[in-house]
C-alpha cells in the first residue's frame, strides 16, 4: 500500500478538494483546505498526487487506511494464481493411458494452469533418448484443446520435459 500524504505533508500549493461524501468542493489553496479539514475534525488526505491540481479528500485517515487495506485484500483474493501442474508419463505408456492423461491436461489448460509433461526414462531406456523425445511429441498430439508451448522440449538427465500453456485466442 502506498503511503498517502496527509495534512501538512502535502506540498502542492493548490488542491482539488472532495468532501467525505465524495462531492467536489472545488479548487483551493492548501492552507484553506487544511483549515476546512480542521473545522470538520477530519484529515486532509492526498488521494491522487499525479492529477493537476492534486486531489485531496476530507476524511478520517484511520478510516481511509482501513478502506485501502480492504481494497487490497479484495484484489489479492480475486487475482488468478496460475499453477504449474506436472504429468508424468513413461516410455511404455499405453494408448489408453495417453488418452486419459491428455484429458487431464485438457482440464488443467481450461482452468488456466500451466502443465509440465515429463517423460521418465529408466535404466536401459536412457540409451534411446531420441525415441523418448518422439514419444513425448506423439503424446502432445493427444491433447485436444489448443495450447502453446511455454518451455520447449528439452532433456535433463533421464527425463524429457515440455511445458504447455493455454493458448491466447
Amino acid at each position: 500500500m502506498q503511503k498517502a500524504r496527509l495534512n501538512h505533508q502535502i506540498k502542492a500549493p493548490t488542491l482539488r478538494v472532495i468532501n467525505e461524501d465524495g462531492e467536489q468542493i472545488g479548487v483551493m489553496k492548501t492552507s484553506e483546505a487544511l483549515a476546512l479539514a480542521g473545522q470538520h475534525g477530519l484529515d486532509l488526505v492526498e488521494v491522487s498526487p499525479v492529477a493537476n491540481p492534486p486531489v485531496a479528500k476530507l476524511i478520517d485517515y484511520a478510516k481511509y487506511k482501513y478502506q485501502q487495506q480492504k481494497l487490497e485484500q479484495q484484489q489479492k483474493k480475486n487475482a488468478k494464481k496460475t499453477e504449474v501442474k506436472t504429468i508424468w508419463i513413461s516410455m511404455r505408456i499405453s494408448e489408453h493411458d495417453m488418452e486419459i492423461k491428455a484429458n487431464k491436461i485438457t482440464e488443467f489448460l481450461t482452468d488456466g494452469d500451466l502443465v509440465r509433461i515429463e517423460l521418465r526414462m529408466r535404466g536401459r531406456e536412457q540409451a534411446f533418448g531420441e525415441l523418448g523425445r518422439q514419444n513425448l511429441v506423439k503424446f502432445l498430439t493427444y491433447i485436444k484443446t489448443p495450447y502453446r508451448t511455454e518451455v520447449p522440449t528439452k532433456r535433463m538427465g533421464g527425463t524429457w520435459s515440455v511445458t504447455v500453456a493455454p493458448s491466447k485466442n
